[in-house]
């Protein structure tokens, strides 16, 4: 997941914003004659072969990686344990789920409840808290708590083993503990490096909420977590990994010539096991067990491949005992997952590395990776292929009838060097043929000189929102695979970062309001009314100058809650040019959202911690507001938003 700063976040603004609907596959005239428009690019097929055995696999790995080895290793970050002395370089290299009533099977007294914002229906996404209507279960401050809803008190707090916990997922009487590792069996070593120290080692807790929150099973893997998604009892957990090689540097006057010989050395003498990642087991009682996290025979790669990166799919059975995840892997880089009931696809388009996002000599494209879901047991890779461009976020990504729609942003050299590289964006529709993704379809051409901001595609229509210094927002028709169309275009200042289906031809989007030169003024919700995506119109907006929203960066922070008519996000405002001894403040803004207007509610805050701790998330429960920040619970009254309850995360 990416995670970026509100500051930062903002820093990014260009200085035009757009929102598209699109339905056909030519491109949308922009009267931006100044930038060169990108010439579109076919989607590239990738076909992915299982080494048969390891000997097999070593001599290809030594071979693909050897290109790539210079005198500071792969020219990414660098670590080791004190458990083997090795070192570890990496290159850096209908959707409307979220907030909708959940009430679980058989407990007809369990108040109806909010539930994660996630992307597809019946597909659940890791986060900090998770609720089933009984208890409230978070990992917000590292460490996992267990409060009850009817009581309002904290029932249990758990250290999780294997590092500070960050995300979870939960189902009936058990959690999913996802967090960063300590080191297979020891304490990290910092090396050296001139590119610092960067930690690698992810770990996953099955923990047991019967009775007091007890641990089952802790797995710990050498790779980075990238996501997980959840669908029933069975939870797909994706990890990146790369070669764990003693790389030496020119220091202690040895030179680079002198390095580079050396760990070419390094390459061609390194075992199989360099390559694999590798798992460490503890379970219940306590007793460890440890490996090759994959078989070599259940590692897939393209013709061509680097051999610095290796994407793995574990697999976790809530009902059954951890275990060490059943792996399959595959040769290839990831940072972004999308997952429906039937398919999760793992995309990689180079955020990693951000002088590649949009160099001009480098045009960047998107790999993807589609894995088959549908069945128990460890997941199958079913096709590869590829786009032009790079991704948003999983948002870019929708699957509909067979066919997975792609919304990127591409970059070609500009036609006076001074400037910027020139951008575009466009949606190219795939399909599955044989072990390919082969494009069927591409609209191109959407905001010349803008790049995407937002996105949300809602069975055959979708929405682009592209800015620099207006947000031209762009319908889409996309009924036809073969001819995905732009249908509608709405320019209006600021942009939309996040776009959530609102039912009965409407559309909240939640960004930043900014003046015509682009220059953001602070959060913005709106909505849209999409019912004719020839002519989508705004029909509301509220304005908090000077703020800014998690939701920008990661909508699993906003909350729709029709019933109640709510729509909820966390907010901080910062100083600004005109109050620049302002202080900062956040906390949480409600607002109703009735017959096509805004009205605040008001703000919820923290003030019973003694400091302001930034407010994370909210959940309805009942007629209940429930908030959670680092510094504790606070439970409202949806009506009034008067205090009901504070717990304190002492």
């Amino acid at each position: 997941m990416r995670r970026w700063s509100w500051g930062a976040r903002v820093a990014l603004l260009g200085s035009t914003a757009a929102v598209v609907a699109v339905s056909a596959a030519s491109a949308v005239p922009t009267g931006l004659e100044d930038w060169r428009v990108v010439p579109p690019v076919e989607a590239v097929p990738v076909d992915l072969v299982a080494f048969d055995t390891c000997d097999t696999a070593l001599t290809e790995l030594r071979k693909a990686v050897a290109p790539h080895v210079g005198a500071y290793g792969l020219g990414g970050t660098a670590y080791a344990t004190k458990a083997d002395g090795r070192v570890a370089a990496e290159s850096q290299a209908d959707s409307r789920a979220g907030g909708m009533p959940a009430t679980p099977p058989g407990a007809a007294t369990v108040p109806e409840h909010s539930t994660t914002n996630a992307h597809e229906a019946g597909v659940d996404e890791p986060d900090l808290v998770k609720t089933d209507g009984k208890r409230v279960v978070t990992v917000v401050d590292g460490k996992l708590r267990v409060l009850d809803v009817v009581t309002r008190r904290l029932t249990g707090t758990l250290d999780v083993p294997g590092g500070q916990a960050s995300q979870l997922l939960l189902h009936e009487d058990r959690a999913l503990v996802i967090g960063a590792g300590q080191g297979m069996t020891g304490e990290r070593v910092a090396i050296d490096s001139p590119y610092g120290v960067y930690s690698e080692d992810s770990s996953v807790t099955l923990v047991d909420l019967s009775g007091a929150p007890r641990v089952l099973g802790t797995l710990t893997v050498t790779g980075r977590y990238v996501d997980a998604r959840q669908v029933g009892g069975v939870v797909r957990v994706v990890v990146h990994s790369g070669p764990r090689l003693p790389w030496v540097y020119p220091t202690d006057g040895r030179g680079e010539a002198e390095s580079l010989i050396a760990n070419r050395e390094l390459v061609a003498t390194a075992p199989i096991g360099s390559w694999l990642p590798r798992y460490e087991l503890t379970d219940v009682g306590g007793s460890r067990s440890e490996g090759a996290l994959v078989a070599c025979d259940r590692i897939s790669r393209p013709e061509d491949h680097s051999a610095t990166s290796m994407l793995s799919v574990l697999t976790f059975d809530f009902p059954g005992e951890l275990g060490s995840g059943d792996a399959v892997t595959i040769m290839a880089d990831g940072d972004t997952v999308y997952g429906t009931g039937t398919s999760l696809y793992v995309a990689d388009d180079h955020h990693l590395r951000p002088m590649a996002r949009f160099a001009p000599e480098a045009p960047v494209t998107t790999a993807i990776h589609q894995f088959d879901v549908s069945q128990p047991g460890p997941p199958k890779h079913v096709a590869s292929g590829g786009v032009a461009g790079t991704l948003l976020n999983q948002y870019s990504l929708s699957e509909h009838q067979g066919h997975l729609r792609v919304a990127t942003t591409s970059a070609d050299a500009p036609g006076i060097p001074e400037q910027a590289p020139a951008t575009q964006s466009a949606v190219t529709v795939l399909e599955r043929d044989g072990a390919k993704l082969v494009q069927v379809g591409r609209l191109d051409g959407l905001g010349v000189g803008e790049r995407i901001y937002g996105v949300r595609f809602a069975g055959p229509v979708g929405y682009v929102v592209t800015f620099r210094q207006t947000d031209p927002l762009y319908t889409l028709d996309l009924s036809d695979p073969a001819d995905p169309r732009a249908v509608g275009e709405l320019k209006i200042t600021g942009y939309s970062a996040y776009l959530h289906p609102a039912g009965d031809g409407k559309l909240i989007g939640v960004g930043q309001e900014a003046t015509g030169q682009g220059r953001a003024t602070g959060t913005q919700v709106s909505l849209f009314d999409v019912s004719d995506p020839a002519a989508p119109t705004k029909l509301a907006g509220h304005h908090l100058p000077g703020a800014n929203s998690e939701v920008e960066y990661d909508p699993h922070a906003f909350l729709y809650w029709p019933a109640r008519d709510l729509v909820v996000l966390p907010v901080m405002t910062t100083p600004s040019v005109q109050e620049p001894a302002a202080p900062v403040t956040s906390g949480l803004l409600v607002l109703r959202l009735r017959d096509g207007a805004f009205s605040e509610l008001g703000t919820v805050r923290h003030e019973e911690s003694g400091y302001d701790p930034g407010i994370r998330r909210a959940l309805v429960i009942g007629d209940d507001l429930w908030t959670v920040s680092v510094a504790g619970v606070r439970v409202s009254r949806i009506d009034g938003l008067a205090a009901q309850a504070w717990v304190a995360f002492a």
